[in-house]
């Protein structure tokens, strides 16, 4: 379930009394992994009356492996927001680290140094936004807002908007190789999953940004290095993307500046759908990929269904308008808001 220290709770102001029948309601609100696995389980059962496809082995695997870039993103942007902040860059960010990838390589860069170069430059983009945040003080929705187009600028420019193809054979392992029947870019997005949500839940370093974001000047007065916890998110939110980015190409055997237009506020949406709160202090890794899950089973569905892509779009922003909704009525309750 969603975690947060009791530093939380140096916020001025007395709780609010909930009355048992609206206390029971937001109680179940807020387990709301418990929540999310069974409205998935049901969504689930639901699609695979209305479709035969949807069970299918095929169908099953297509959504695994289409959802791995979302749900490595997914893992940083939890983090992010735990730590009260928000990155709208990650999606032009993987766009450029899978043709920054591609161009190294097609430079005659070995594969394993043309990554460890590409997730360098990831970790860059995100120190250039924690810096940005921290110490010239810019809002955090307008601090990546100004990265997303500069770092998909710079994408759009190195690549004059083509595709970068013609990638070393060996680079496709990740996306096309068999591990199991599955690439290992399934296992890779398992592994960061998992290792993400056991770092935010049980290491002391990480809990510190549940602190920070909790109560940004009870973490200060205790002696956490305030900024440099917000830096390290933005840092670990950008290296993931990079990942997925790198993921991606491995999977297209291109580097394509257009990816992951629009991805940002999926990963939000998904965050924010397994219980992250967009003023921090709450929310899990485990929450950020169920919330993956769900969106991805919700856009499987309206494909197999026939539904316009258009109306795609307008599904995923109603998912994020409504479970931001229900986060900021439970917090209302709770007198937090």
């Amino acid at each position: 379930m969603d975690q947060k220290p009791s530093v939380a709770s140096a916020r001025p102001g007395a709780p609010v009394r909930i009355h048992s029948g609206m206390g029971s309601l937001v109680k179940v609100l807020r387990m709301r992994e418990v929540l999310l696995f069974a409205v998935t389980l049901a969504l689930s059962l639901a699609i695979s009356r209305m479709t035969p496809y949807f069970l299918t082995a095929g169908n099953l695997k297509a959504m695994l492996i289409g959802m791995v870039p979302t749900a490595i993103i997914a893992v940083g942007m939890a983090i992010v927001l735990v730590g009260g902040g928000l990155d709208l860059s990650v999606g032009s960010v993987m766009a450029l680290s899978g043709t920054v990838a591609g161009l190294l390589m097609l430079k005659g860069a070995s594969i394993w140094l043309a990554l460890m170069l590409t997730l360098i430059s990831g970790a860059l983009i995100g120190l250039a936004n924690g810096l940005v945040i921290t110490r010239i003080r810019v809002n955090p929705l307008i601090a990546t807002l100004g990265m997303m187009t500069i770092a998909r600028g710079i994408a759009f420019v190195a690549t004059e908007g083509f595709s970068v193809s013609g990638l070393p054979e060996g680079f496709a392992y990740w996306g096309q190789g068999s591990v199991l029947q599955v690439p290992p870019m399934v296992f890779v997005m398992a592994a960061l999953v998992i290792a993400g949500d056991l770092a935010l839940r049980k290491t002391k370093v990480m809990r510190e940004v549940y602190y920070v974001g909790g109560n940004e000047r009870a973490a200060l007065l205790s002696g956490i290095p305030v900024n440099r916890v917000k830096v390290t998110t933005y840092m670990i939110s950008a290296v993931l993307a990079a990942v997925a980015g790198i993921m991606l190409a491995s999977r297209l055997m291109s580097g394509t500046p257009t990816a992951g237009i629009g991805l940002e506020l999926n990963v939000i949406a998904a965050a924010v759908l397994g219980g992250a709160s967009l003023v921090g202090g709450e929310g899990s890794v485990l929450g950020a990929f169920l919330g993956t899950v769900f969106m991805t089973i919700l856009g499987n569905s309206m494909i197999l269904l026939a539904v316009s892509i258009y109306w795609q779009g307008v599904a995923s922003g109603l998912v994020l308008i409504t479970v931001v909704g229900i986060d900021m009525f439970v917090r209302t309750r709770r007198g937090e808001a």
